[in-house]
């Protein structure tokens, strides 16, 4: 008996059905029991990723490209619910029939189980002339990526297993192909004083000496020009604590700042280029220490690709080509852009990198993503499915 075409809405049906926040067991067995389902054979990796390949008989003559995403979700499990587009869906949309849209509700609908849907029937659909194709699926991008750093060699002891040329990444672009995205490190800034009576003229005072590290953090940008694609870098202080008595001088103080970097800046780079300067702001007799937040993984570095690379204007092709097959909008789908939220897309860098998927974090109503409302358009899965096909085909069709 022949296996029934892929269908990627109903996979994705059942994919949100899935709770996959306190593990993704349950979510990853039915990925692989679709895999073997149309005789694909996979292993399970790394702490539980994900990969099968389709290898072209000419596997050097092309790239090898790599489709990524993730299976984990945020918590809570939001319950699967298929319908019409509501008022508060970017306005409860028609289709071009005049039609309510129909969608697709529940936690990982967009972020990721419709990305996942789509790159699944890509890589099912394909059939590549030349290179190698390679889909390899993450367990915890929304917690500490440690599936993708041992993936990719950036955990201790361990190697890169994908060696990617090309990457394509899941992520709700509301089907544009996103070229880059910011960095996002944690870091935080201490200063150590010198305890003493409030009354006396003594000590050093840590809170006092915040004043100045303060500063420094809010011109630590004056000269960094914007990135072409990022626009300029940002560093905000989150959370300021310090002192232990109301009639001490405070001989601690810690602040908090959360980083939202653009290339070529490095986790270490930022560290040590903020140490200097807060020191340079704050008094010789206060200690200054700054350090990244402790983190089992790297933390995500700002990545970007060059607009008119291949991988782009393949991506990018694609989407507007099944935009138009599939009747969206034609303002839908198929812009170059940068992604708004930081991914694992950062770890593959600097190989030319593509974050693409159906859905978006927010809409004109609020989050979407991450959000109790969370959506997907049933046609937008079906233009992803589309897209990837048509951009698999484009890359290691032959040339």
């Amino acid at each position: 008996m022949t296996e029934a075409a892929f269908d990627p809405v109903s996979f994705l049906e059942r994919a949100v059905r899935i709770p996959s926040r306190e593990s993704v067991d349950e979510a990853r067995a039915f990925v692989v029991e679709t895999l073997d389902r149309f005789g694909i054979e996979c292993e399970v990796v790394a702490g539980g990723c994900v990969l099968a390949e389709k290898r072209s008989d000419a596997p050097e003559e092309g790239p090898h490209l790599v489709l990524n995403t993730h299976l984990d979700t945020v918590t809570p499990h939001v319950p699967f619910e298929r319908g019409d587009a509501r008022d508060d869906e970017r306005g409860g949309s028609e289709d071009a029939g005049g039609a309510p849209e129909a969608v697709i509700r529940g936690r990982g609908s967009c972020d990721a189980k419709g990305p996942l849907a789509a790159l699944l029937a890509g890589f099912l659909a394909a059939d590549p002339e030349r290179g190698r194709l390679t889909l390899a699926l993450t367990p915890d991008e929304e917690s500490l990526s440690l599936g993708a750093a041992a993936l990719t060699g950036k955990l201790p002891g361990t190697d890169d297993r994908l060696d990617g040329d090309l990457f394509l990444v899941g992520e709700p672009t509301g089907l544009d192909a996103c070229t880059a995205a910011k960095g996002r490190f944690q870091g935080t800034v201490e200063l150590s004083g010198t305890a003493a009576h409030a009354a006396e003229f003594a000590g050093a005072n840590a809170v006092a000496a915040a004043e100045g590290a303060l500063a420094a953090v809010r011109t630590f940008d004056e000269d960094a020009g914007d990135h072409p694609q990022l626009g300029p870098p940002k560093l905000t202080p989150t959370v300021i604590e310090g002192g232990g008595a109301t009639n001490q001088v405070p001989a601690d103080c810690e602040i908090t700042v959360d980083r939202r970097s653009v290339p070529p800046e490095t986790a270490e780079g930022f560290r040590s280029s903020l140490a200097d300067a807060v020191r340079a702001r704050v008094p010789d007799d206060v200690g200054v220490a700054v350090a990244l937040t402790d983190r089992e993984s790297p933390f995500f570095e700002a990545f970007s690709t060059d607009p008119d690379h291949e991988l782009v204007e393949a991506v990018a092709n694609a989407a507007r080509a099944s935009g138009e097959s599939t009747g969206l909008p034609a303002d839908r789908g198929g812009a170059v852009r940068p992604f708004g939220a930081a991914t694992e897309a950062s770890y593959f860098a600097p190989a030319p990198t593509v974050v693409f998927g159906p859905g978006d974090l927010a809409d004109d109503a609020g989050a979407v993503a991450h959000a109790e409302r969370e959506y997907v358009r049933v046609r937008e899965v079906e233009a992803a499915a589309e897209t990837v096909e048509r951009a698999i085909d484009a890359l290691l069709g032959d040339a």
